[in-house]
């Protein structure tokens, strides 16, 4: 199969073609119809995720497309079945799946790090029964790669563990895809939300879906100040969804009292273990929470807002692109500088 390969941390990402992977008995192969590109895939190339441990490595873990062939221990899913699956794929017998929380499995697989992902014609989910999603007819391919990692993930942090209220003030911190998505979450739940990123193009898309203002963190010297002024006394709940020491104090600097922060971006490098200022967490009651995923058994909400035209995920996919265009766009992503997602789409 035709796939987009590296063979050392950081090192050149070519197309190549590599076997395609088999079928365990318990799980199934994917002919990919779409894929997505995420941060996530960039941080793995850089040597930032322990899972990627051989080489060589096909990255990608937000898909979508058709079931090419099942394993004989799989009794829901056949050849033809439309589907996706969450990033984190739960092995369904520690006490974490068993509770029905793979999102935090204990012996968790991740397509595109503990083995070969999406960038490629095919890809290998484990654990089928537990892990895969069905499409309905109304979701497209794009439509539902886009929702991998980042929708499904922002959905979860704002509707589950933010436990969003109507009429709640939401700061989003890094309007990327993550942002993006819990914008027009946030939006579609009945809060009022502003936008924080330091790029005007990505403050001009959150506008778009429903921020109901922006701050340009880059420019602004007093962040959490200026979302409590556009709140009238700070968020309800915040959501971390870049990932720095910076936005993860300002994210929880700006709440109010008694307020919730939600860190979905991840810290890498020096940033790794970020200084929390614990004296507001204490003195205001605050609640800190992390977000990792969402579990395939909890997607039916999502899907049916999206088919109910509540949500519509396509508005922050800036980009579909080819298999051959994938290098660029993630090395690009250490750049920044593009509003939007990029889903692939043709192979």
């Amino acid at each position: 199969m035709k796939a987009v390969v590296y063979d050392r941390f950081g090192g050149p990402l070519r197309i190549a073609s590599v076997p395609a992977p088999a079928t365990a008995p318990d799980g199934v192969v994917l002919h990919v119809r779409a894929s997505g590109v995420c941060r996530s895939d960039w941080h793995g190339w850089l040597g930032h995720d322990p899972d990627i441990a051989r080489f060589p490595h096909v990255p990608g873990h937000e898909f979508a497309g058709v079931v090419e062939e099942a394993g004989h221990d799989v009794a829901r899913w056949k050849s033809g079945d439309r589907v996706t699956a969450p990033f984190v794929c739960g092995c369904g017998t520690c006490p974490e799946c068993l509770s029905g929380n793979p999102q935090v499995c204990e012996r968790q697989t991740q397509p595109g790090f503990t083995h070969w992902g999406s960038f490629a014609e095919f890809v290998s989910v484990r654990n089928a029964d537990l892990n895969l999603v069905r499409l309905p007819e109304a979701v497209d391919f794009v439509t539902a790669a886009s929702l991998g990692c980042r929708y499904a993930t922002s959905f979860r942090a704002v509707m589950a563990q933010g436990a969003l209220a109507p009429g709640e003030w939401v700061a989003v911190h890094g309007c990327g895809g993550v942002g993006l998505s819990a914008v027009q979450i946030a939006r579609a739940a009945g809060a009022r939300v502003v936008g924080l990123d330091v790029d005007e193009g990505a403050l001009a898309l959150a506008r778009s879906l429903g921020a109901e203002a922006v701050v340009n963190a880059g420019i602004s010297a007093d962040v959490p100040g200026a979302v409590r002024e556009a709140t009238g006394g700070g968020a309800h709940l915040s959501i971390d969804a870049l990932g720095s020491a910076k936005t993860c104090a300002d994210s929880i600097l700006c709440l109010r009292r008694r307020g919730r922060h939600v860190q979905v971006g991840l810290l890498v490098g020096e940033e790794y273990r970020p200084r929390i200022p614990m004296e507001r967490v204490v003195s205001w009651e605050l609640r800190l929470l992390g977000s990792h995923g969402m579990q395939a058994a909890k997607y039916g909400e999502l899907l049916d807002w999206i088919v109910a035209g509540r949500l519509d995920p396509m508005r922050i996919v800036g980009r579909r692109i080819s298999l051959e265009e994938a290098p660029a766009e993630l090395a690009r992503m250490g750049r920044g500088g593009a509003a939007g997602i990029a889903v692939i789409d043709r192979f």
